[in-house]
């Protein structure tokens, strides 16, 4: 078969099966008696994940080269690698909702690649002389794989805060460093339960249980002990008024995130680096401050918050998930934005 027919076909293909998984996640997440559409989600994003690395595969024998060259390349590499990342996402989270938030980012650039673009900027051509290096591969790869593990970490952040409904919650997330979880005695409670956390206060009052008294006998240790544990009780109750089956999703939908985006973040860190070092092999400087260059250092510098929040700070749910859903704005301002309004080295220059 002609592999300019093939590709014709298999980015329609792409288009036309990650828009019926993008409903079928719909339905399942609005009828979740449902069990089969889950199971057809899974199977849709896997055909149309096999059908981009086979276009990806035809135009890299069509033009001899790693198939990065132009935007309508990258934009089905970037969702290939989105499918992929979404996949081990699911796997490990074993939730439908990863589907509804990432399906359509998907389906929206494979239907920009293919129905969008113009024909001339579809076509494989030779790669320009700045192009042909094996820092090609290197650099613009990794990058675009980091885009992929930053938007999918970032969609289920914003699935977290949905399923929160924006409600400040207390999760045993996998944060660990200092004011994690286990420092806090953080653990998830159903709406409407008493929480009086022995185990922590026993910790502040030197192991000894929170209602003794003291050495005088006059009660007035355990009376604020007590006063104490009533106030802690409201409190967890008046802001955790979600369901105990939101509360164990939003816990999985957190650690997922976060792990996804710490996949996400050394590897944009590696592209970086390595586009660094491309950029004074081709052009004599590792830095120019382009405005492709100053956007990547924006996307690390906003994950870079975001993990060392996590790690050293113990943030966990709400406020972490928010700054993840602004690292999502600067990774499509890095890797589109730019590309098409700005001018500089990394310019695609199509509307401009």
């Amino acid at each position: 078969m002609d592999l300019v027919v093939l590709q014709n076909w298999l980015d329609n293909a792409s288009f036309l099966v990650l828009f019926l998984t993008m409903l079928i996640y719909w339905v399942g997440a609005a009828f979740p008696n449902i069990p089969m559409l889950a199971g057809l989600g899974t199977a849709g994003m896997a055909i149309a994940n096999l059908c981009m690395a086979t276009l990806l595969g035809a135009r890299w024998l069509e033009g001899g080269y790693f198939p990065l060259s132009n935007l309508y390349e990258s934009l089905f590499f970037l969702a290939w690698g989105i499918t992929t990342v979404h996949l081990i996402a699911e796997y490990s989270s074993r939730s439908r909702l990863v589907g509804v938030a990432t399906s359509p980012v998907a389906m929206g650039i494979t239907a920009f690649a293919a129905l969008t673009l113009p024909s001339d900027m579809q076509v494989s051509e030779p790669l320009v002389p700045a192009l042909k290096s094996n820092w090609l591969m290197m650099h613009v790869s990794v990058m675009m794989l980091s885009y992929s593990a930053l938007m999918v970490g970032s969609l289920i952040a914003v699935a977290f805060l949905i399923v929160t409904k924006g409600q400040p919650v207390q999760l045993q997330g996998s944060s660990v460093g200092n004011g994690g979880y286990r420092t806090n005695g953080y653990r998830l409670h159903k709406a409407g339960e008493l929480v009086t956390e022995p185990n922590a206060f026993a910790f502040e009052n030197n192991g000894f249980s929170p209602v003794q008294t003291n050495s005088n006998g006059n009660g007035k240790t355990a009376t604020a002990v007590a006063q104490r544990i009533e106030t802690s009780s409201s409190s967890i109750n008046s802001e955790e008024t979600l369901s105990p089956q939101r509360l164990s999703l939003a816990e999985t939908l957190d650690n997922i995130s976060y792990r996804i985006i710490g996949l996400g973040f050394p590897l944009l860190t590696i592209g970086i680096i390595a586009g660094a070092v491309w950029a004074n092999e081709a052009w004599g400087s590792y830095w120019s401050w382009d405005p492709k260059e100053t956007w990547a250092l924006i996307c690390w510098l906003v994950f870079a918050a975001y993990l060392h929040a996590r790690i050293t700070k113990g943030w966990q749910g709400r406020r972490p998930a928010i700054l993840a859903a602004t690292g999502f704005v600067a990774v499509w301002v890095c890797y589109l934005g730019v590309n098409l309004l700005g001018k500089g080295l990394h310019s695609y220059g199509w509307f401009f």
